[in-house]
């Protein structure tokens, strides 16, 4: 079973929200186990386990939280290890061009240090979901959507991976 792991940090709630959105929509997906830590509660075994992560963050002055980001520069010790692994962001912003961009943009920046390959759309949200405020229904449908994106490549990419023809 593919596991997907999202990591969030909240302090209002409106991220808190979109976490549980992306986790809804992350199990629409056959063979998916979701787990859903908030960020003081995760470990980078957690991420050694997951094979796509998905990481939340408020914008604060255009990017991510201080929290995620320590959790991130620790991360440091197992750099080469999460190559591979299937990488998306989210994030709540307190307005329009506030930095919520910026903010994907630092997570990704991260997950793409790592080797890991970033979930993007061609349509709109390139970068994630993102939200201003407390997320409405339309960014809790796009939160949904992130979700099932990621863990529907996540599966896919394990059938490639235990086929025959791959090893």
């Amino acid at each position: 079973m593919a596991k997907i792991l999202i990591i969030f940090d909240s302090r209002t709630g409106n991220t808190e929200k979109m976490a549980s959105a992306v986790a809804e929509g992350a199990k629409q997906v056959k063979g998916v186990e979701v787990d859903v830590k908030k960020v003081d509660k995760a470990t980078l075994e957690d991420l050694q386990a997951a094979d796509g992560i998905i990481m939340g963050s408020p914008t604060y002055y255009g990017g991510m939280s201080g929290k995620l980001k320590e959790f991130i520069d620790k991360s440091v010790k197992i750099h080469g290890k999460l190559e591979g692994k299937v990488g998306a962001a989210f994030t709540s912003s307190g307005g329009t061009a506030s930095g919520a961009e910026t903010t994907l943009l630092s997570i990704l920046q991260a997950m793409l240090v790592h080797g890991m390959l970033v979930q993007g759309r061609s349509d709109d949200k390139h970068y994630g979901a993102a939200a201003v405020g407390a997320p409405r229904e339309k960014d809790i449908e796009m939160c949904k959507a992130l979700g099932k994106k990621v863990a529907n490549l996540v599966t896919k990419l394990e059938k490639q991976r235990a086929s025959p023809s791959h090893k």
